[in-house]
């Protein structure tokens, strides 16, 4: 049974979608985007906790989420999901208006 790790983000390249996480037991774990737990985003110097995995270059971080002890982030990551829902609104809006102009067609060609 694999412990939960604690580190502190060394290195992520939000465009490459991978860095590095530097364990508190000083080893350096390697992290991709896939490995990250739904919703978090992770930035330098964001103490994290993680699942341990052996990887085909070395052993890897999955699991990845955010310490709960971390508040120097924890504003902006509270604020992520709220501005995930409005987009969800305006996508809904959007839709909305599609049907609109969908039945006003309909309603020209009878």
């Amino acid at each position: 049974m694999e412990d939960i790790m604690k580190g502190k983000v060394k290195f992520f390249n939000v465009s490459k979608r991978f860095g590095f996480i530097a364990g508190d037991d000083g080893k350096e774990y390697f992290v991709h985007q896939m490995g990250l737990k739904e919703g978090v985003r992770i930035n330098e110097d964001d103490t994290v906790v993680f699942d341990t995995e052996d990887g085909d270059r070395g052993p890897k971080a999955v699991n990845v989420a955010l310490d709960d002890g971390s508040s120097s982030d924890s504003g902006a990551d509270e604020a992520a999901p709220a501005e995930s829902e409005d987009e969800a609104g305006s996508e809904e809006e959007a839709e909305s208006e599609d049907s609109a102009d969908e039945s006003e067609e309909e309603s020209k060609d009878e």
